[in-house]
């Protein structure tokens, strides 16, 4: 099965997504399943992960609303205040959610000391109890933080949103690479390939520029590890799906058959567990 692992869904509200800027005007609309579904099939997908853009409850039921009526729609991964004192109570009322795959936070909005608090990782415990994966969204200064977090949830799937933004536009990447390789010695750490093109300079990118994080991303994690993603629709700023989706492709044409399909499907199968 081919899952683009990352991707978000919207009814525009200019409150709910502040986080869209003016020179991000191309996404400020709705953006549903009926926008999405003829792309996928363009490119051979057959189904996708819905990833939280709001944190709020509304935004999990949201998703979990379209994953029901959309078969396509294979999993959520939705928002919850993991620090609450009543998240088991939460967690008991999305038990029948089968679609519900995974939780996610804006961690990159955040200090890197957010992730550490007491009642986070005791949150992080309680769904990897329930069998959820957790999704890290963070930049750069948060990846030494997250490996303080991994390493107290031994036992909790992770994985890494955008390869953890790297600073493509300005083509850095040592320090980025040096903190990524300890997080990829720890077995359940995943990592997506996606986000990339809107790390880069949104007019100029290029795919050659691309490929050398690609390439980092590939010797850390191996294929069992690295998912595909396109982050449609935010990519949209940066370029179309099909050029997202064709950097990944391209990628991993130089791979056996084997290691094609686990990045464009079968690991993100496996992590979060479909089916």
């Amino acid at each position: 099965m081919r899952i683009d692992c990352h991707q978000h869904f919207w009814e525009y509200d200019p409150k709910r997504q502040e986080w869209i800027t003016p020179e991000m005007s191309r996404i400020r609309r709705n953006f549903l399943p009926g926008d999405l579904y003829p792309i996928l099939q363009d490119v051979k997908i057959d189904g996708c992960i819905a990833v939280q853009a709001d944190e709020s409850l509304r935004e999990t039921d949201f998703l979990l609303d379209l994953a029901s009526q959309h078969e396509w729609i294979l999993g959520v991964v939705g928002w919850a205040d993991l620090g609450s004192d009543q998240l088991d109570e939460l967690l008991d009322s999305y038990s029948s959610a089968e679609k519900l795959v995974g939780f996610r936070e804006v961690l990159q909005s955040k200090d890197p000391r957010y992730m550490l608090r007491e009642e986070f990782i005791r949150g992080i415990h309680k769904i990897g109890q329930r069998g959820y994966a957790y999704d890290i969204l963070i930049f750069p200064q948060h990846l030494s933080a997250s490996l303080e977090l991994v390493s107290k949830c031994p036992d909790q799937r992770f994985v890494i949103d955008h390869l953890a933004k790297p600073y493509i536009k300005t083509e850095e990447w040592k320090e980025w690479k040096k903190a990524m390789t300890l997080l990829a010695e720890r077995e359940l750490v995943h990592c997506k390939l996606s986000g990339m093109v809107t790390e880069a300079d949104w007019k100029k990118w290029t795919t050659d520029q691309l490929f050398p994080y690609l390439e980092i991303a590939l010797e850390l994690f191996g294929p069992n590890r690295l998912m595909y993603g396109s982050d449609w629709p935010v990519c949209l700023v940066a370029g179309e799906y099909e050029q997202v989706y064709r950097v990944v492709d391209d990628f991993t044409s130089q791979l056996s058959s084997t290691e094609k399909d686990r990045i464009m499907g079968e690991t993100a199968a496996e992590f979060y567990k479909l089916g």
